[in-house]
């Protein structure tokens, strides 16, 4: 949608961590961010725009897999692993059993469930992004969710900021608040660059 909008000011999508990607919209580095909650909002503006699905990440063969989802209770007797970036925040205790020790990212962490070391929760998203062939998921039916915002500077919005929140809230082209596209061809403000944690390869600002 940006693309058909704003065609001579391209959208550049930067692939960054959420605590990276708030301090670059903060100092102004780049005009937005798709990032995960929960984050520090002191001078940033936030619009909420899902809450994920939580699920575990087993090895295909896991006796887990025989059913389509499963519940915290199902992981009492599994060995948890606790990434130390792990971004879901839980009300209470964590599910399953700790491991020896707490693997620095994810991606390791991941690693550790292909040898069969224990178990990963993770918002859906994350488990896509490192898929293994070896490995599966199921979701987690009783897991706190992963809200997802785009953020940006608390300041006086620019025409192009207004019509990019806009295309997010899902406003059409003749909706009172998005400016009209300029039909000037000299019109070629650059933007800054849009962070998010997952990059993906399309058009315009549709990114997770």
């Amino acid at each position: 949608m940006w693309a058909e909008r704003r065609p001579q000011v391209p959208l550049h999508l930067v692939m960054v961590t959420t605590d990276e990607a708030v301090e670059l919209v903060r100092t102004g580095a780049v005009d937005a961010g798709l990032v995960r909650l929960p984050i520090d909002r002191t001078g940033l503006h936030a619009i909420p725009l899902y809450t994920e699905t939580t699920v575990v990440v087993v090895p295909k063969e896991h006796l887990l897999t025989a059913a389509e989802e499963v519940t915290v209770a199902d992981l009492a007797d599994e060995i948890v692993l606790r990434p130390q970036d792990d971004t879901l925040a839980w009300p209470g205790d964590r599910p399953g059993r700790a491991g020896v020790y707490d693997p620095a990212t994810t991606a390791e962490a991941i690693d550790l469930v292909a040898a069969g070391v224990g178990l990963l929760v993770l918002p859906q998203s994350l488990a896509r992004l490192h898929h293994r062939r070896d490995l599966t998921y199921r979701p987690l039916a009783d897991a706190p969710g992963s809200g997802v915002v785009l953020t940006w500077p608390d300041a006086e919005n620019t025409d192009l900021m207004e019509e990019f929140i806009g295309i997010v809230r899902g406003r059409t082209v003749n909706s009172s608040r998005t400016p009209p596209p300029r039909g000037n061809p000299g019109d070629t403000r650059p933007s800054k660059e849009n962070s998010d944690r997952r990059p993906r390869a399309r058009r315009g600002t549709h990114r997770r």
